[in-house]
């Protein structure tokens, strides 16, 4: 809004300093700063809200160290985060770009259905207790899970079918010569009123055509973009026009499984927020270099028109994740919740979707991946080992893994220093996969 605001007051007043918000820079830097402010300064007043209104934390004696002490804690503190990236982003962003729009949906989207979840459970708790019953976790009258992943399907649906369809969500494929005599790659077709686009870098003339085209990018391979019409190219000639389906499921897939991710990790004090934090910011470098032609012509990557706007976003989402820490980090004053996990994680499956770097999620969301695998791998052996031997095993402790560390006897603080540590290291290794290939 201040974006537009300033805009109009630049072009019809000519106001001194009214140009300084054309700038992506400097509204980076102000999203940062206000969703900090935002999330320290009034985060604490959620907190005090939380608690007057009794919505804290239930907690089971699973015999983990420490564990029996957060009872009580508030709880749905994600809408700490929330806040933190809506309102800068708002305010400091484009909201004319489609990129934005979209990170914006996928922000309310699974907020609101992560709160649903946590209101639900929470209520229940409240009307077991005013009965004089025991509360029992297992009975939770929180979402069903089939309504959470109906809601991630959903909004995968919608993204998906954005980044296919929409007119705005373009690349820029470089031409040999100013020739209008134009090859397209298999799959790809020309955008509306697409026309030669002629740069200047580096004292060179270059001639680029924005394309629509499903096409992604595959870490350390030097022929690194892959068009997904490639899937179904075996089926035949005009396959190709069946990529959307492809496309859509795909999307949809990694953003419930981010998602799904994040939640799962979002079990010690500061380890989700920490670990959403760094992944944000090397995603942040992703959108940056890919939104400006001069980096990714240096780098030989992709020219995505209009993605730079996003660093605003982004930059909303560290700064939240990193002001959601100040209370958030052990010993913590305040759960995220199904609020914030659902959303963190499917706001950097999006980012990643949208700068085409999906096929990177495996490398920076490592912990996530783990997170998952490891509970996918103890229910699986269990029922197997129960079904063929009558009683049931287990691979770890106790799932997600970060609860195997904690039986182990490592303190959740060293636990969730040392996931963040592996993060950085991960999230390093994908920015390198820029040269690396």
């Amino acid at each position: 809004m201040l974006y537009h605001l300033f805009d109009w007051l630049n072009q019809h007043y000519k106001i001194p300093g009214a140009g300084l918000f054309q700038y992506q820079t400097f509204r980076i830097a102000m999203a940062i700063l206000l969703s900090l402010v935002i999330a320290t300064v009034y985060g604490k007043r959620i907190i005090l809200y939380l608690q007057k209104k009794q919505i804290g934390e239930s907690v089971r004696d699973l015999g983990l160290e420490g564990q029996m002490q957060k009872k009580g804690t508030p709880t749905m503190g994600g809408i700490i985060i929330l806040l933190s990236i809506i309102i800068p982003t708002i305010l400091f962003a484009n909201l004319d770009k489609v990129y934005i729009r979209l990170m914006l949906l996928c922000t309310v989207w699974l907020g609101v259905i992560g709160f649903l979840d946590d209101y639900f459970k929470i209520r229940s708790r409240k009307l077991a207790l005013s009965k004089g019953e025991a509360y029992k976790k297992k009975d939770s009258d929180g979402l069903a899970g089939i309504s959470k992943i109906i809601g991630q399907i959903g909004l995968g649906i919608i993204i998906g079918t954005t980044l296919y369809f929409s007119n705005a969500v373009t690349v820029e494929r470089q031409l040999q010569t100013s020739s209008t005599n134009i090859v397209l790659q298999k799959g790809e077709k020309l955008a509306k009123d697409s026309k030669v686009i002629v740069r200047n870098i580096d004292g060179k003339e270059r001639y680029y055509v924005k394309v629509k085209t499903p096409i992604t990018t595959i870490p350390f391979v030097k022929s690194h973009e892959f068009n997904y019409s490639k899937l179904i190219s075996w089926i035949g000639e005009g396959a190709e026009k069946y990529t959307w389906i492809v496309y859509i499921i795909i999307v949809t897939l990694i953003i419930t499984a981010v998602s799904n991710g994040a939640n799962l990790t979002d079990g010690l004090d500061g380890l989700a927020a920490g670990v959403s934090a760094i992944v944000g910011a090397g995603l942040g470098v992703f959108v940056y270099v890919s939104g400006n032609y001069v980096f990714a012509d240096y780098l030989n990557i992709m020219y995505i028109p209009n993605l730079g706007e996003l660093s605003v976003f982004v930059g909303a989402f560290v700064g939240a994740c990193i002001g959601f820490l100040w209370y958030n980090a052990y010993p913590a004053q305040v759960f995220m919740g199904d609020t914030g996990s659902l959303a963190l994680g499917g706001i950097i499956a999006s980012l990643a979707i949208i700068v085409r770097k999906e096929w990177l999620i495996p490398i920076f969301c490592g912990i996530f991946l783990v997170e998952n695998l490891s509970v996918i791998i103890q229910v699986g052996y269990f029922k197997y080992t129960k079904k063929k031997y009558g009683e049931g095993r287990r691979v770890f402790l106790m799932s997600p893994l970060h609860h195997h560390y904690q039986k182990k006897g490592f303190h959740e603080n060293k636990i969730a220093l040392r996931f963040w540590i592996i993060t950085i290291l991960l999230v390093v290794a994908s920015i390198m996969t820029l040269k690396i290939r």
